[in-house]
């Protein structure tokens, strides 16, 4: 018989895949604990310390590019002091506090403005002659005045033969130049670093270098939070774990008081151009906050033992039931259809193997198997002739025990499925998770807020570069700044009739009405793609040609959905979406459809508590939300939190709305309800699989041969029996086929001699009558 065939690997299959399952609740379940700070609570605050390190980054790069902007776009007067050229080249704004142009090939100041630039440490020299167009920016830090972030910008400047003095100017012989032309210079800003991006109640953000030394905090609301003589050394392993794991990010655990833990979380900050290691692995982003500890929570270990032990006895009486009532009644009908065909065969002076009657089992198929092959053995030694056609009733069998171990295996499997170990999303999710959720939707907002923004500043700068510009150098223009922000899907020029009269990029999906003023605004409510667009007033020139197109002109910027979707997309966050004033639809971090309704009227009535009073600037919400209202099949944190309450955003009334399912939470209650859950289906699965198995290849054959049997034992003579299986049935099916042939040949009188030479045998007890 085949390795597989038979009716003995499916029953055994069936106990070591149910004694298999048995342990997994108690290695799973059972090793589940109760932690003091649940391990979604630490995840969250590393992705918050990920969001800050994100947005530093983000700041950064923006300060850079700006300083290149302003650099590149003043024109220094060729006449004046040195002063007065560096202080038409330095940026305006608060955060710049001096600066320095450097000579283009040795480095050395030529002059300086505004507090002293800390160049120590810096190699100016080496960054004065190399020839990238953009140089990364430098942390330093400078003793009394702290930490610097220093930018760096290379600048033309025109070359006049004598300074004001009359004298030939020294500048121009530092740098190299001869006669009238342009000096280029190596400008080197130097800005205070900005407060960190940080949200959520009680927590502080602060940037530690590489040497575990703070170089600025940040509190999100009140006062930042003391380290104490322990909780010190959290910042140097901060720095420490970034730069020898190699890991961008992480979460670390304080020492407790006064009834509270605290969490950390951290994350390095990425180099700007991906080569530069000062923003690398040495500058990393801390995060802290006090949570309250948990309880000592409910030991699982009993449950699991009390679970597997149940299967254990189910799978020992399952494969005991199916032992005693299907395999050995077939392995006896195998060996007794076997012995009647070689009696059968035999010739009449040795026909012994006739004389002892055929043991017939008491249930099912095999008994009326047993029952059938005791006739025909009788038929063949003419104590009777073929039985009477008897009415089929119905009665219990192979097929009805195989349906009843399936119901035993699911009363086991189904409530761990469905019922066992669930608890109220309210007492499972802690207050902290909520609280991460609602924060770092809050910095989703922010980040939209600033990129939106910075859309419109760098918008206004292109305004003022196109000022009185002829046609040729305002397409120019247009075409530059399109290319430098892949956010613009689309940049063009409105004249004062409202007609397209310059562009860059592809074809508008809305003109817009010429508006007035400057600002962010949505052009349609309905459609197919959501248009945002920012629009900025070109100034207009006083020397301008007549011929120019910027007088009473607009500047407008059309802005992706597909760069919005990237914005709200943030990992760890779940399904993140970005909603008008009237709750639709117009990004989100997965497929959507344009001004559709949020999933679920439990989130449409989160983001309605977020909505401004009037006068107000709206505050966020955060909730969890419970099955059959939220998102997916069980409860979820959602929360939802302004666009922006200040700026070009500010008149928008977007929301920004995340829902993260409960289940992807590292919580202890979801880990034990998600592996309980597994072991039921795994029961389900293995007894499903091994029982249909079983009977695809015993039962359902095993009918089949009842029926030729019976069919046989009633006198049909003419119908050929053809084994099918290489098995326990194929073989009583071959054994049947001799038998037929014997009978047969006895009806047509070469039998005869069976009686005469075969005793009649007194019946035993048990035996066919």
């Amino acid at each position: 018989m085949p390795l597989l065939g038979g009716v003995r690997p499916p029953i055994a299959a069936l106990l070591c895949a149910l004694l298999a399952v048995a342990v997994f609740p108690t290695l799973g379940v059972g090793a589940v604990h109760e932690q003091e700070v649940p391990q979604a609570v630490r995840d969250a605050e590393r992705r918050i310390a990920e969001d800050a390190a994100d947005s530093f980054k983000t700041s950064v790069d923006v300060r850079a590019r700006a300083v290149r902007r302003s650099a590149a776009s003043v024109r220094a007067p060729a006449s004046g002091t040195p002063k007065a050229t560096l202080r038409s080249l330095l940026p305006t704004g608060p955060p710049v506090r001096g600066g320095v142009l450097l000579a283009p090939h040795t480095g050395k100041p030529l002059v300086a403005g505004g507090e002293t630039v800390p160049l120590t440490g810096v190699d100016a020299a080496s960054l004065a002659r190399s020839p990238a167009a953009k140089l990364p920016p430098r942390l330093v830090t400078s003793g009394r005045a702290g930490p610097r972030l220093l930018f760096f910008a290379r600048v033309a400047v025109p070359a006049p033969d004598r300074n004001q003095d009359g004298k030939p100017d020294q500048a121009r012989d530092i740098a190299g130049e001869q006669g009238d032309g342009a000096r280029e210079f190596l400008l080197v800003v130097s800005e205070k670093v900005a407060a960190l991006a940080v949200h959520g109640d009680g927590r502080t953000a602060q940037l530690v270098g590489r040497n575990g030394k703070v170089l600025a905090t940040t509190a999100a609301a009140g006062k930042p939070l003391t380290l104490d003589a322990k909780d010190r050394t959290l910042p140097s392993a901060a720095a420490d774990a970034g730069l020898h794991t190699g890991d961008a990010s992480g979460s670390m655990l304080g020492d407790g008081h006064d009834g509270l833990r605290r969490v950390a979380g951290w994350a390095s900050v990425a180099a700007m151009d991906g080569k530069d290691d000062t923003f690398g692995p040495g500058l990393t982003i801390l995060t802290l906050r006090d949570v309250t500890p948990a309880k000592g929570g409910a030991d699982h270990t009993g449950f699991a033992i009390v679970a597997a032990g149940a299967l254990v006895v189910i799978a020992v009486l399952v494969a005991l039931v199916l032992w005693v009532t299907v395999q050995r009644p077939l392995l006896r009908l195998h060996l007794s259809a076997a012995r009647l065909a070689k009696g059968a065969g035999e010739m009449p002076g040795v026909l012994a193997e006739l004389a002892r009657p055929v043991a017939a089992g008491a249930f099912g198929e095999p008994g009326r198997v047993g029952r059938a092959l005791e006739s025909i053995r009788r038929q063949l030694l003419g104590q009777t002739g073929p039985e009477p056609v008897r009415p089929v009733r119905r009665r219990p069998g192979a097929r009805a025990l195989v349906l009843i171990c399936t119901l035993v295996i699911a009363s086991w499997g189904v409530p761990l499925l469905f019922l066992l170990n669930r608890v109220p999303a309210a007492q499972a999710i802690p207050a902290a998770a909520v609280a991460d959720q609602q924060a770092r939707t809050e910095a989703t907002a922010d980040r939209v807020r600033q990129s939106l923004g910075q859309s419109h500043a760098d918008l206004a700068a292109t305004a003022s570069a196109i000022a009185g510009a002829p046609r040729e150098r305002a397409a120019q223009v247009l075409r530059r700044e399109h290319a430098d922000h892949p956010t613009y899907r689309s940049l063009y020029m409105l004249d004062h009739t409202g007609a397209i009269v310059l562009r860059a990029g592809k074809e508008p999906l809305r003109s817009l009405v010429r508006p007035t003023g400057d600002g962010i605004t949505q052009v349609n409510t309905s459609g197919k793609i959501p248009t945002i667009a920012a629009y900025v007033q070109i100034p207009t020139a006083k020397n301008a040609d007549k011929g120019g197109d910027s007088a009473s002109a607009v500047v407008v910027a059309e802005i992706g959905v597909d760069a919005l979707n990237d914005l709200v997309a943030r990992p760890g966050l779940g399904r993140v979406w970005l909603t008008d004033e009237h709750h639709r639809v117009l990004a989100a971090s997965v497929g959507f459809q344009a001004f559709q309704s949020l999933p679920s009227r439990a989130l449409t009535r989160l983001v309605a508590k977020t909505d401004a009073a009037p006068g107000g600037a709206g505050s966020p919400a955060s909730a969890v939300l419970h099955a059959g209202t939220a998102p997916g099949a069980g409860p979820s944190v959602a929360a939802a939190a302004p666009l922006a309450q200040t700026g070009p955003a500010a008149g928008l009334g977007w929301r920004v709305v995340s829902a993260e399912p409960a289940a992807a939470l590292k919580l202890a209650a979801y880990q034990v309800q998600s592996r309980t859950m597994l072991a039921g289906l795994l029961a389900l699965a293995a007894g499903g699989a091994c029982l249909s198995w079983l009977h695809i290849v015993v039962v359902r054959p095993l009918r089949t041969l009842t029926r030729c049997a019976e069919r046989l034992a009633d006198g049909d003579r003419r119908t050929v029996l053809y084994p099918v299986h290489h098995d326990e049935c194929g073989s009583v099916t071959r054994s049947l086929e001799l038998l037929r042939q014997a009978l047969v040949e006895r009806d047509r009188g070469g039998g005869r001699a069976y009686v005469a030479s075969v005793p009649t045998p007194s019946f035993q007890r048990g035996s066919a009558p």
